[in-house]
């Protein structure tokens, strides 16, 4: 398995807030470690390696995961979605937080 997670980088070159949310919940819920890469969609560089990955698996959000099992690449771009999907492959804590 290979996670990528997109985080958005606004023109005032500030981490949008909902990336900043998620990076403290990939800590706190021992998710971490399992990502490969981070990529930075970036608005001031449409270039940027975060942008083309959007634009490649059709996201319109971020943050966002891309998890390859088996050469198979599937997006999340919903938090929640994300955690389930590693729950159920073993992977992280369960946590009864919400947002």
């Amino acid at each position: 398995m290979h996670i990528t997670f997109v985080k958005k980088i606004l023109s005032s070159g500030e981490l949008c807030k909902k990336c900043r949310e998620v990076s403290e919940r990939l800590e706190s819920e021992d998710l971490i470690d399992s990502i490969n890469h981070i990529a930075i969609a970036d608005d001031r560089d449409p270039q940027s390696e975060g942008v083309r990955l959007a634009k490649q698996y059709g996201v319109t959000r971020a943050p966002f995961f891309l998890v390859e099992v088996d050469g198979e690449t599937t997006a999340f771009d919903i938090y929640f979605k994300f955690k389930k999907f590693m729950l159920e492959h073993g992977i992280g804590a369960a946590s009864t937080s919400s947002l």
